[in-house]
């Protein structure tokens, strides 16, 4: 599977846990057998502006963090267009689902999955597209780019239970027919990480039900690195989602 990553990425650029020594060293460690790494460039400042007002990346660029987020935003838009041919992973950082088009929270700056989605609009090759975020925290910032645009679907499933939780993802990936399905995949929400609900099993089944998805309504599928902290885990629950992704 083509993994987009930057060697930028392993730079500690604040101190939030997202940003954390040794957290994409779990990741492409545990996914070095199953990935051909591409290093991807920066999203075009176009493709950010088309999501995000001009007073927010200029305060971005003020925090000094626009360089990295950039690059975030454009292993984003580079692994969804591959996405449309094959599954591909975009192993980057800072994440994004909690970044709205004029603010941002919880360790995001720009939202990777709002800019991949529309750039792919604007080039005229998606009409419609499925974001599945299970990421511990719900993904605010996706909600409020995307949620109202009419050509995008989200979900981001409540369920405290394991069971009802897959249940519902299940449910909302059944009979789907969009052009791509992406998903804001965070891992905080396993077992041994802040959530404490999910195995990682479950991230095989997750990338699994998400593939024939696609290939059922005749689309493709991406996945983005969100949330994710215990560096124990980390790894091997990213490469249990390339493993369901890679074999649908």
């Amino acid at each position: 599977m083509k993994v987009y990553f930057h060697d930028d990425f392993y730079s500690v650029y604040t101190m939030d846990p997202a940003a954390a020594e040794g957290r994409m060293e779990a990741v492409v460690e545990a996914v070095a057998p199953m990935a051909e790494f591409v290093v991807p460039d920066p999203a075009p400042a176009a493709a950010i502006a088309a999501v995000h007002t001009a007073s927010h990346i200029a305060t971005v660029k003020g925090e000094g963090l626009y360089d990295i987020a950039a690059l975030a935003a454009g292993g984003a838009i580079e692994a969804a267009r591959t996405g449309l041919q094959e599954p591909a992973f975009a192993c980057i950082r800072p994440p994004g689902h909690h970044a709205s088009g004029n603010s941002a929270w919880g360790f995001c700056f720009f939202n990777n999955m709002s800019i991949a989605l529309t750039a792919l609009k604007q080039e005229g090759l998606i009409k419609t597209a499925f974001v599945l975020d299970f990421d511990y925290h719900f993904g605010d910032g996706n909600v409020n780019i995307l949620g109202d645009t009419g050509w995008v679907t989200l979900l981001n499933p409540s369920s405290h239970k394991r069971e009802s939780y897959l249940d519902e993802v299940k449910t909302a990936l059944a009979g789907l027919e969009v052009d791509i399905i992406g998903i804001s995949a965070g891992f905080d929400h396993h077992i041994d990480d802040w959530g404490g609900l999910l195995e990682t099993e479950d991230y095989t089944t997750f990338g699994t039900w998400v593939r024939r998805a696609a290939e059922r309504s005749g689309g493709g599928c991406f996945a983005l690195l969100e949330g994710g902290y215990n560096h124990d885990v980390l790894g091997t629950n990213v490469a249990a989602l390339l493993k369901g992704m890679m074999a649908g």
